[in-house]
């Protein structure tokens, strides 16, 4: 038996070696291997590290593009669960310093071959956690409105701790909040973000503030004197017959007024009203400075005059043209042509007084025939309006029938 094997142990090897090719063959066929790149690139994670370090001077990339080989089961599984694919960056050991670290790709799935990864290898530095606690400065620009002041600035906290790496905490000179009091009239009170500056202003990256805003309150006042009131437009007449008034307004509409006696700006109604505007018979927009109505010993502060806006627009209406002849134009030589009916109704709408002026002469009906050979069609009239915002709503019948006939052979046909 054993001499028997002996002698015919290639032919085993031959037959197995043999069957496995087919098995491979048949399983390769089932599930071809394919090789390719990952259709959404994979999240870099970082793992490990002192977390008294952080990473400065370095962008470490958000995800990374992984080629792979594998069955095209496995990329079935891949497909329909990216997240079986990590990109993991390991900080695990390192001190501070400058490093060069591969990125590991782990993937749960097997059979699977990684042929690339972009990128491959990610340098970057490491430094110590740094924190230093500062005070808030409030830096105020701009001035409160004529007749008032402002008080004293309250903040809530009065201090800020800043963190972040070393070499940047360095770079931190103060925490800052920007407040701007331009015209204002009323009590300042606002959230406001903190800023983290160097010596020459400007803002230090990479560090991060704890807390991140601070609340701001500050008491403004009207002085003695002085005081806002509101303007009151004063007009008179209509304006011209077919027009509208759209739009009344006056800028600016509270004034500031001021008297040596308080008493005289106390005792106000809390309006002034303006000189009288005439809109008599206006037909345009009307835009002007008019004085105030000020009792004596009152003044206003600043521009003495405001600005009144009038809106004036004609009234929009719409008129009926009955009878208007229908012209034929576009006609080919030797040809005749029958349009029936011969009159139509047009219907226009736009302002009223230019409707008032319109005649028949500004209104042009024509069926265009340019083209058209011998036969009966049915044609859309076309309206030509000689006078502008004028427009056509509707033409009355909206389609004409043109009849087109060798000249002499027609018969004409009277319009009922």
């Amino acid at each position: 038996m054993f001499r028997w094997i002996s002698k015919n142990y290639r032919t085993f090897l031959w037959a197995f070696a043999l069957s496995m090719a087919v098995w491979i063959s048949a399983v390769t066929s089932a599930d071809p291997t394919e090789t390719g790149i990952l259709s959404s690139p994979v999240p870099v994670q970082i793992l490990g590290g002192d977390t008294e370090l952080v990473i400065v001077n370095s962008k470490v990339p958000e995800a990374a593009e992984v080629t792979i080989r594998a069955p095209r089961s496995v990329w079935d599984m891949i497909e329909a669960d990216p997240q079986i694919v990590h990109a993991i960056l390991d900080l695990s050991g390192l001190s501070s310093g400058e490093h060069e670290l591969e990125l590991q790709i782990q993937i749960s799935v097997q059979p699977v071959q990684v042929v690339s990864v972009v990128p491959g290898t990610i340098t970057l530095t490491l430094e110590p956690i740094d924190t230093k606690t500062l005070n808030i400065n409030v830096n105020v620009s701009g001035e409160a409105a004529i007749g008032y002041q402002v008080g004293e600035a309250n903040i809530e906290p009065l201090e800020v701790k800043v963190s972040g790496a070393e070499s940047q905490v360095q770079k931190v000179a103060r925490a800052q909040v920007l407040l701007n009091l331009d015209g204002i009239r009323e009590n300042f009170e606002q959230t406001l973000p903190i800023e983290i500056v160097d010596e020459n202003g400007q803002i230090v990256d990479g560090v991060s503030a704890s807390p991140d805003s601070i609340s701001v309150t500050m008491p403004v006042s009207q002085q003695g004197g002085y005081r806002d009131v509101a303007v009151k437009l004063v007009v008179t007449g209509q304006v011209a017959s077919g027009y509208r008034l759209t739009d009344l307004s006056v800028f600016p509409p509270v004034v500031t007024v001021f008297a040596g006696d308080p008493e005289l700006v106390n005792n106000l109604p809390g309006f002034l009203e303006t000189l009288v505007v005439d809109l008599q018979n206006a037909q345009e927009n009307i835009s002007s400075r008019v004085g105030l109505n000020l009792p004596e010993g009152v003044s206003v502060v600043g521009e003495q005059t405001v600005l009144i806006q009038a809106g004036v627009s004609p009234i929009e209406s719409s008129v009926t043209l009955a009878g208007e002849k229908v012209e034929v134009i576009g006609l080919g030589n030797r040809l005749d042509a029958q349009v029936s009916p011969s009159t139509v109704d047009v219907i226009l709408s736009g302002p009223l007084p230019l409707l008032d002026t319109l005649i028949l002469q500004d209104v042009r009906v024509t069926v265009d025939l340019t083209g058209l050979g011998v036969g009966t069609h049915q044609i859309i009239p076309k309206v030509e309006i000689l006078i502008a915002d004028v427009i056509v709503e509707s033409i009355l019948p909206n389609t004409i029938e043109v009849v087109i006939a060798p000249m002499g052979t027609l018969t004409v046909t009277p319009t009922p």
